[in-house]
């Protein structure tokens, strides 16, 4: 995508910005250190960096930056070089999603860091977006390093040197819970090169899956948000119980195991099924949850 880019002070100004809403892709479920200010913007912490960014129609300004960061980081985690009028005309083909893609249409799926995302997602299971933000948060305020921005502290993710040379006490006060020694194995693993997370990059998906799986509480699901939302494997499907009943309900109206869902969203949507999930789990979220559980109870 060709875009006029301009800096300005601190603040990068792109200029042609199309297909994309911050509040569908940064409060979707995808990534939990974005918060919404006063006027729109959305302020957060990603690559040991703080930044603000606001969208004016088909301006995007990101302050706290430079040029370079914008090429090497910016450009990327954002996936502004993606066409997505061209993937949302190719899924709408499909009834169901036509509807699903009306409702988000500005979804955009981020490159994030992987060792943020593989913790970010086991402390994910069984908890509920504001509280999975207030676990990152505390976990980075006790092992992360401070940064300053507009006369406020944020912090950086914690390494995996933090998490190793940390106790379990300073864990359990972050209240993660029963996801601490998950978060101690996934960095003890990582740390003695039991898995490398840049070697893995180059392994077909269905072996990055398995290797992540050889982690404590990395199941399936988890492993699967990693390869999408880091690695940029854009088969990947993410399928927790929610997605699995949304399949059931739009699509097959029947019940079906969690091979059933990866058999269906393989051969349904192929290479376009990360950005298939996204919309539909945005859309049946709001739309589609009372009815599909009504029929769940009958």
């Amino acid at each position: 995508m060709r875009y006029l880019v301009e800096m300005f002070g601190t603040k990068v100004i792109v200029h042609g910005i199309k297909d994309f809403n911050l509040k569908e892709t940064l409060e979707c479920g995808q990534c939990f250190r974005w918060n919404e200010e006063d006027d729109g913007s959305y302020t957060g912490v990603a690559f040991d960096r703080v930044i603000n960014v606001k969208l004016n129609g088909d301006i995007l300004t990101i302050d706290n930056t430079t040029l370079s960061d914008f090429n090497d980081i910016w450009y990327d985690y954002f996936d502004l070089g993606r066409d997505y009028g061209r993937i949302k005309d190719v899924l709408s083909q499909d009834e169901v999603l036509k509807e699903a893609i009306k409702y988000g249409e500005g979804i955009r799926i981020l490159r994030q860091d992987t060792w943020e995302t593989l913790i970010s997602f086991i402390i994910s299971q069984n908890n509920r977006i504001p509280q999975i933000k207030k676990v990152i948060e505390n976990l980075s305020k006790s092992l992360g390093h401070p940064i300053k921005y507009k006369n406020k502290t944020y912090y950086t993710f914690p390494k995996i040197q933090d998490i190793i040379m940390a106790d379990m006490e300073t864990l359990n006060k972050s209240k993660c819970g029963f996801r601490a020694k998950y978060i101690i194995d996934a960095a003890s693993k990582i740390f003695n090169d039991e898995i490398n997370l840049f070697e893995i990059q180059l392994y077909d998906t269905d072996d990055v899956r398995n290797l992540l799986m050889n982690i404590k509480g990395v199941g399936p699901k988890v492993a699967d948000c990693v390869i999408l939302y880091s690695m940029g494997r854009y088969e990947a499907f993410p399928a927790d119980i929610w997605i699995k009943r949304v399949v059931e309900f739009l699509y097959l109206k029947r019940k079906i195991n969690n091979y059933d869902v990866q058999h269906f969203a393989k051969e349904k949507f192929g290479d376009l099924s990360g950005f298939a999930q996204q919309y539909l789990f945005n859309y049946a979220k709001d739309h589609v949850s009372k009815e599909m559980f009504r029929e769940r109870e009958n």
